[in-house]
């Protein structure tokens, strides 16, 4: 079983990845991808600054979101790979859940309340309703502190 964790740096993700390490840690066969989605540059951004500078910076904002999530997975055994891209997240998540062949998601939950993330339009909900795998919401409150 191959089991997306989009990560944004927050403990709301870092959860979702300790939530991960339970579940193979109590006999789940999986290993895991950590994604981070940032958004692309725009035009305007591009012009005006190096478009290197843009993509440093870019990977470098991607490579410290996914970093918390690296760590606690490097103090297992546990098998993962790391997948940074830019674009809109849930069209990007829900493309490397297809090409990656992942199995479900496993992602943390803001708990913002169902009219905020109506509003938002929230990466959860957006997955939670198109995505072609079972996703597994995580709230922060719900998980022991490790």
């Amino acid at each position: 079983m191959k089991i997306l964790l989009p990560v944004d740096g927050s403990e709301y993700a870092l959860a979702a990845v300790r939530h991960a390490i339970r579940l193979v840690g109590e006999g789940l066969q999986a290993s895991l991808v950590l994604a981070n989605v940032q958004a692309p540059a725009y035009l305007i951004e591009v012009l005006l600054v190096d478009p290197d500078a843009v993509g440093r910076a870019t990977g470098a904002t991607a490579a410290n979101a996914i970093e918390g999530g690296r760590a606690l997975l490097d103090q297992t055994t546990i098998a993962y790979q790391v997948e940074p891209a830019t674009g809109e997240p849930v069209p990007v998540l829900l493309g490397l859940i297809e090409r990656l062949g992942c199995d479900a998601v496993i992602m943390g939950m803001r708990g913002h309340g169902a009219l905020r993330a109506t509003l938002l339009g929230s990466v959860s909900q957006g997955l939670v309703h198109s995505a072609s795998v079972p996703v597994t919401l995580v709230k922060l409150a719900a998980l022991p502190v490790t």
